[in-house]
């Protein structure tokens, strides 16, 4: 065996090994953290209250993955999961420095469309996508301040309730192939979501909460 075939053979061994990075009916599945910070634009809380009287929801990290599964070479289905994301509600406005007035949890469900640029075998492939988010509010809590600036007593506190909503979510994201196998994935996702709050008081308030998600994690290739 010569040198030249040698070569040839070692060339496409390594062209064997890199050409199914994210080829069409290849499984993709990662895991790592995500972080959603909403971006409130808050309404007034209903009368009878104090004028202004509004509300923030502060950001939360937790553990999250996703599946992904390779329709085309350039279009996929994304999945993320994750852990239930907790978010303290804090005063704002009328009410900006009471601290925290209730909590809630949310899991977002989605399911994106992507399209991923570049070919199967780039060691880097940015993609954008695009789909459904039904985001899933549950076990809300009051804290005693808001039963305070609500009149609400410890024998009869004010509760709260979340309404879960559908909206639309933009992605843009990219991988980074370590190998045939494994690879590193980031994205940005913006959810446009308005949802109300009401409190057993019959008081409501209305808020876009536009949160945007960082994620970043490690996955493989099936």
């Amino acid at each position: 065996m010569n040198n030249t075939f040698k070569l040839s053979l070692a060339v496409l061994a390594l062209a064997a090994g890199a050409a199914h990075a994210q080829p069409a009916g290849s499984w993709l599945v990662r895991g790592g953290a995500t972080q959603i910070s909403p971006d409130v634009t808050s309404g007034n809380l209903t009368a009878p209250s104090l004028p202004g009287t509004q509300a923030d929801i502060k950001s939360n990290t937790q553990l999250s993955g996703g599946v992904t599964y390779m329709l085309r070479d350039n279009w996929s289905i994304d999945v993320p999961v994750a852990l239930p994301f907790k978010h303290d509600i804090v005063g704002m406005g009328a009410i900006a420095g009471v601290g925290k007035i209730g909590e809630v949890k949310a899991l977002p469900v989605t399911v994106f469309a992507q399209y991923r640029f570049g070919t199967p075998t780039a060691t880097f492939r940015p993609y954008l996508g695009a789909g459904p988010t039904y985001a899933k509010f549950f076990k809300e809590k009051s804290t005693a301040t808001l039963s305070a600036l609500t009149g609400g007593t410890p024998a009869n506190p004010t509760t709260l309730s979340v309404e879960s909503k559908l909206a639309l979510s933009v992605q843009l994201g990219a991988t980074f192939a370590i190998n045939d196998r494994w690879f590193v994935d980031g994205s940005v996702v913006k959810t446009f979501l308005k949802t109300r709050t009401t409190l057993s008081t019959g008081q409501t308030l209305d808020a876009k909460l536009d949160p945007v998600s960082l994620s970043l994690g490690v996955g493989y290739r099936f």
